[in-house]
C-alpha cells in the first residue's frame, strides 16, 4: 500500500515537472515571436473611450478593500501605469511570480495591484501569511465578493492586465508572467 502511494505521488510530481517544462518552453517559443501578444484580448489595440476589458479600452474602475483596511480605487491611479493582477495562494502560478512582481514593482516605475480572490480561499487569514512568507509590500485589495473578477472576466489564475497612464488597457494575459516579459510589455506601454 506505502508503495502504491508513493509511486502514485512520484508519478504525479513528475506529471507537474513534464507539463511545467512544456508549458514554460511553450511560452518562451511565443516570446520570441509574436503568438504571445496575440493571445491578448482583442488583437489589436485600437484606442477606445469605451470601458471594457479589451485591449485599447479603459479598464473598468472598481473600489475594494486592502489587507490594511484601506480603500482602494483603480482611478487613483490615473496618471500612473497599472498591472493589475488577479490571483490565489493557492495558486502555484500565482506564487511563481509574485517575487518577480516585487522586483518588477521596486526596479520599474509602475504600480501594481494584485487583486487577491478572497472568495476562493479556504481561510481569510492564508492571505496575509502568504504575502508575509514571500515578505511582500504590494498593494493586495481583497475581492471578497468576486465582484471584480467577474467583471473582468477573470477565467484563470492568475491573470494579467497592463493599464497605462490614461486608464486604457494594453495587454492582457493568462497565467504566470516572468520579470523579463513584464518589463517588456511595459517598456511597450506610453
Amino acid at each position: 500500500m506505502k508503495k502504491a502511494i508513493l509511486l502514485l505521488v512520484v508519478g504525479a510530481m513528475l506529471g507537474w515537472a513534464v507539463f511545467e517544462f512544456v508549458n514554460s518552453s511553450d511560452k518562451d517559443e511565443a516570446l520570441n515571436t509574436s503568438e504571445y501578444e496575440n493571445a491578448n484580448i482583442g488583437e489589436k489595440a485600437i484606442e477606445s473611450n469605451e470601458v471594457g476589458i479589451r485591449k485599447g479600452q479603459l479598464a473598468p474602475d472598481f473600489e475594494l478593500k486592502t489587507l490594511d483596511g484601506e480603500t482602494v480605487r483603480l482611478s487613483d491611479y490615473k496618471g500612473q501605469r497599472v498591472m493589475l493582477n488577479f490571483w490565489a495562494t493557492w495558486c502555484p502560478p500565482c506564487r511563481a511570480e509574485m517575487p518577480d512582481m516585487q522586483k518588477f514593482q521596486e526596479k520599474k516605475d509602475v504600480k501594481i495591484l494584485a487583486v487577491n480572490l478572497s472568495e476562493t480561499e479556504s481561510d481569510p487569514r492564508n492571505v496575509q501569511k502568504f504575502i508575509d512568507e514571500l515578505n511582500l509590500t504590494l498593494t493586495v485589495p481583497l475581492d471578497d465578493e468576486s465582484a471584480v473578477s467577474n467583471e473582468y472576466q477573470v477565467m484563470a489564475y492568475p491573470t494579467t492586465y497592463m493599464i497605462d497612464a490614461n486608464g486604457r488597457i494594453q495587454f492582457v494575459t493568462l497565467g504566470a508572467l516572468n520579470y523579463d516579459f513584464m518589463v517588456q510589455q511595459f517598456e511597450m506601454m506610453q
